[in-house]
């Protein structure tokens, strides 16, 4: 179910989020939507000669669930993203369960917009992923 919850409701420290465990079918189907055929993702032969020692999903792949709460839950329907700053603090592993946290930091009322604090972490509690993102909520 997609939310819909207007600019005037959304209070600072509003959290939404969501957890998805990231399966090779994820890492495959991104590398085909996206074109991003790095070999640290798709070859385990490859991956095992990396900083990884195995293979991991891009980092966008994980990034795109933020996008997923601020498009479903926090704000919801109607959202624009505007800006997403991203700081890449981990490899997410195929076969992780990863979640998507935004949490509302700053509302500016006079441009509709709120900033929302965004990461990802991983089944062990691990930032995979930590930024800000701006959206426009009317």
């Amino acid at each position: 179910m997609v939310r819909d919850i207007p600019f005037a409701e959304i209070n600072i420290g509003d959290k939404a989020s969501m957890t998805k465990t990231v399966s090779e079918h994820d890492v495959y189907t991104f590398a085909g939507v996206s074109g991003d055929f790095n070999p640290v993702h798709i070859d385990a032969e490859f991956a095992k000669t990396t900083m990884f020692k195995e293979r991991i999903a891009h980092g966008m792949l994980s990034a795109g669930f933020i996008s997923a709460v601020l498009g479903t839950s926090l704000p919801g329907r109607n959202t624009i993203y505007l800006g997403q700053e991203l700081a890449f603090k981990a490899p997410v592993k195929i076969g992780d369960t990863v979640t998507a946290t935004v949490e509302a930091i700053e509302k500016i009322p006079e441009k509709s917009r709120i900033i929302f604090r965004t990461t990802v972490t991983n089944q062990d509690g691990t930032i995979v992923i930590d930024g800000k993102a701006t959206v426009l909520k009317k």
